[in-house]
């Protein structure tokens, strides 16, 4: 483990028990089986949904996103302020707010993925030969 995600577990000690797992080339943060920030090449990004997102985007963060197959994918999830990382209790504010986004998430009813509907394989009837009329 990195030695900023070590120094985010301290940080987040007091607010609950957060563990760090390895994925995505770098962590997910988690509480219980939420997870509530992902940390890339040391940037830690923050869980959010329509409830909190606004607070980012007025700060100007940005959100993570990355280039997969040609186009950009975004996830729920934005960058931290930088004054998180020198004060416990802000880092503490800002983690209560992923952690309740991935709560709401999480009891949100997922959308249905659109399905690929697969051809009903029919066996091919078999057809008697009708009789051909003459003329």
């Amino acid at each position: 483990m990195s030695s900023f995600v070590d120094h985010l577990l301290g940080l987040l000690a007091d607010f609950a028990p957060v563990r760090a797992k390895r994925m995505f080339g770098g962590h997910g943060l988690f509480i219980d089986e939420l997870m509530i920030a992902i940390v890339i090449d040391d940037v830690l990004y923050l869980k959010v949904d329509d409830d909190n997102r606004e607070r980012f985007v007025e700060r100007g963060l940005a959100p993570f996103e990355y280039e997969a197959r040609g186009r950009r994918v975004s996830l729920s999830y934005y960058r931290a302020p930088e004054e998180l990382f020198d004060e416990a209790e802000i880092a503490i504010e800002w983690a209560r707010s992923a952690f309740e986004a991935a709560l709401r998430s999480r009891a949100a009813p997922k959308p249905r993925a659109a399905r690929k509907v697969a051809a009903k394989k029919i066996a091919p009837r078999k057809v008697a030969k009708q009789p051909t009329k003459k003329r």
